[in-house]
């Protein structure tokens, strides 16, 4: 596997990160299973693992610390994320010193490490200084208990924000960005990417199969496929929906391009994510053995202009189809901000 730099940190990670969520009661409640998936992963070559406190409420960190123990450490470029409510006290969630300094801790315990590789703000919070989270991250990475800090699902004018403020504080600035990308959620090449790519932020794009759409199990005249997550958020499955109805015919149309190019849809839009100029890994998130098989090939694929090209008649460059998929709802466009 050819391994990337992420951002300007030196750091060499894999274009394939193994992504945990799907690891606990969100996904494969059955931990030794868990493992085995993390260390066929490892074996393959992937030496990037990224997990969030808040992912099955502590229990993916705590699978991964299991899978990690006995020395696998080390090889390991380890990130969290902090951010999600982790309780029902109104302080156990958000970007603040207080939490973030007591929430680094719980991590730490149930990954079962001495220090976080990357320690990364899972959503902006509107409610605190950006200046307030980058002191409390850059105390961290003095102690020696987090190495890098990283922004997810960050606007491009709060990825400039945070650098600005970083270097007029003298503060850790964020060395790397985790946005939503896929074939389906475009959105971020308008600003998100080339923003990061000026100011040399490493990109780990997450959902590049866009929430199971692109698994090739959504096509025209089957029937769809009932998950958990479709039950938990109508508002990005539920096909009465004309944007998801858009993504169910664009999921088809892409099938069948990867069908003609002989390939997987899987396949194909992990590569079409790892292949842009400006992304160092794509977030892979298998909930079993399979289908961490059927994600590997795709590391080492890549796609020809002519694919390209019609991949982009499909869904246009900078396009959500569904605007439910950009991850983050810009508090500046509620109602309670747009009344005079």
């Amino acid at each position: 596997m050819e391994y990337r730099t992420l951002g300007r940190t030196g750091v060499k990670v894999s274009p394939l990160c193994l992504g945990a969520m799907m690891f606990g009661a969100w996904g494969n409640a059955d931990h030794a299973e868990s493992i085995r998936i993390i260390h066929r992963a490892l074996d393959a070559g992937i030496n990037f693992i990224d997990t969030a406190d808040v992912y099955s409420r502590g229990e993916s960190e705590e699978i991964v610390g299991k899978a990690l123990a006995g020395g696998r450490r080390d090889d390991v470029v380890l990130a969290t994320k902090f951010h999600s409510a982790m309780g029902d006290d109104p302080n156990e969630r958000g970007n603040s010193r207080r939490w973030i300094v007591r929430e680094v801790e719980a991590s730490l315990r149930r990954l079962g490490t001495d220090w976080i590789d990357l320690y990364q703000v899972h959503r902006p919070d509107p409610y605190t200084d950006i200046e307030e989270t980058l002191s409390a991250l850059t105390d961290l990475v003095r102690d020696g208990k987090v190495r890098y800090i990283g922004s997810s699902t960050f606007p491009a004018s709060q990825i400039v924000e945070a650098q600005w403020v970083a270097r007029e504080r003298g503060l850790e600035r964020f060395k790397c960005e985790q946005p939503p990308y896929s074939l389906l959620v475009r959105g971020v090449e308008a600003d998100v990417l080339p923003t990061c790519k000026r100011h040399g932020i490493g990109v780990i794009a997450w959902s590049p199969l866009a929430g199971g759409w692109l698994s090739g199990r959504w096509r025209k005249g089957q029937e769809p496929p009932r998950t958990r997550r479709a039950e938990r958020l109508p508002e990005r499955y539920d096909l009465s929906c004309p944007e998801n109805q858009r993504k169910l015919d664009a999921a088809d149309a892409l099938g069948r391009l990867a069908d003609e190019a002989g390939m997987s849809l899987v396949e194909m839009a992990i590569a079409w994510v790892v292949n842009h100029p400006a992304v160092t890994a794509a977030i892979i998130g298998p909930r079993t053995m399979d289908q961490l098989e059927d994600q590997l090939p795709a590391a080492d694929r890549s796609l020809p202009e002519d694919l390209l090209d019609r991949i982009d008649e499909v869904v246009p460059p900078g396009v959500n189809l569904n605007p439910a998929d950009a991850g983050w709802q810009n508090p500046a466009l509620e109602a309670a901000a747009r009344r005079r």
